[in-house]
């Protein structure tokens, strides 16, 4: 450290990003992008200022910075079920967005979005500086039950605070009604469905899709078997779905249960697609390298965190009044090799 840099500093006084600057010979404004997390600095002048903050022993202080700049230059990010790849793939998103913002990004894992649980959630948020709060599927949470702090900027993804909140989703209905039809399409008499968890409010749009798509067929409508988005709960089901000669077609609400429900078919020694045709939602990266190549409904995860982001920052930065404001990002069928017309045996002709 220069002599300069020593004697700038009063004794016992907190190192400032200026030291910082001056000790790894950047300008502030670059120590600061570091500070930041940016993706805006390169890697070998990241590692010089990081290196000068561990020497200086700084670190950033986050309530100077909210009454110079009038922000702490972080979001909080609430979600559930972080183990599944859809919730993964949204938060990273979420991640990368917030970086080319220059925010950083706190996340808490809930284990269950229940009220209790979120609210929980976002008191520990509150309470470290934060600028805005995505909360992702909050399946069980209202208006009425969510506690936030007066004036926090909010956005939501998949939940019951729509029309409250400004809101970001999938267009479920639409997809699972391509993934249907589909099905209907290649000449089964009808689809049978692995279903996801009951408090679920996107598993309830694609269930009640898929009973519409077969209504307006005029087709039979069996029972579904309700899983709880796991491969696991899709095995179980395709253990049932074995055992039945009738069944030719399913449609599983995510990619998990039909991967699972493919396993079983294969452990039972049923041919997919050549008896029993599957079609997942989603698009995870697996679906396109699992055999057969799984016929799903893509997600748009990185339209949904990217305007996430975007809604908290229109309010964090312009404080605009976006609480009717709710962008559908359309879904699509990705065709493979998991489905196929039904063998000359299982084929009906409808009444």
């Amino acid at each position: 450290m220069s002599d300069s840099t020593v004697n700038s500093r009063r004794a016992g006084a907190r190192p400032s990003l200026l030291e910082v600057a001056q000790l790894a010979g950047v300008s502030p404004q670059t120590a600061s992008r570091v500070a930041k997390a940016s993706a805006r600095v390169r890697p070998t002048t990241r590692d010089r200022v990081l290196a000068a903050m561990t020497e200086l022993g700084y670190s950033p202080n986050l309530a100077a910075r909210a009454l110079r700049v009038g922000s702490y230059g972080a979001i909080g990010v609430i979600a559930h079920q972080l183990h599944r790849t859809g919730e993964s793939l949204t938060v990273q998103a979420i991640v990368e967005a917030a970086r080319r913002e220059d925010y950083t990004v706190s996340l808490v894992g809930i284990d269950a979005p229940t009220p209790s649980e979120v609210n929980t959630a976002v008191l520990r948020l509150a309470h470290q500086s934060i600028d805005g709060l995505v909360i992702i599927r909050a399946e069980d949470d209202t208006p009425a039950t969510l506690t936030v702090p007066p004036g926090l900027p909010v956005a939501v993804s998949d939940s019951h605070l729509v029309g409250h909140h400004p809101a970001v989703g999938t267009d479920h209905r639409r997809g699972s009604l391509l993934a249907v039809n589909h099905l209907l399409e290649l000449g089964h008499h009808t689809v049978h469905h692995v279903a996801g968890p009951e408090h679920s409010g996107s598993a309830a749009e694609r269930t009640e899709a898929w009973r519409d798509a077969l209504r307006t067929a005029g087709r039979p409508i069996p029972a579904p078997v309700v899983g709880d988005w796991s491969s696991a709960s899709g095995y179980r089901a395709g253990v049932e779905f074995a055992a039945d000669p009738e069944v030719t077609a399913i449609f599983a609400a995510n990619d998990e249960m039909a991967v699972g429900v493919m396993s079983a078919l294969a452990d039972a020694g049923v041919a997919v697609p050549g008896r029993v045709s599957v079609a997942g939602f989603d698009d995870i990266p697996l679906a396109a390298y699992v055999r057969p190549a799984l016929t799903t409904v893509h997600q748009d995860f990185d339209e949904i965190g990217r305007t996430l982001v975007d809604l908290l920052m229109r309010q964090i930065r312009d404080g605009a009044p976006l609480t009717d404001e709710h962008h559908l990002v359309p879904a699509r069928l990705v065709e493979r090799a998991s489905t196929a017309p039904p063998a000359r045996r299982g084929a009906r002709t409808p009444k």
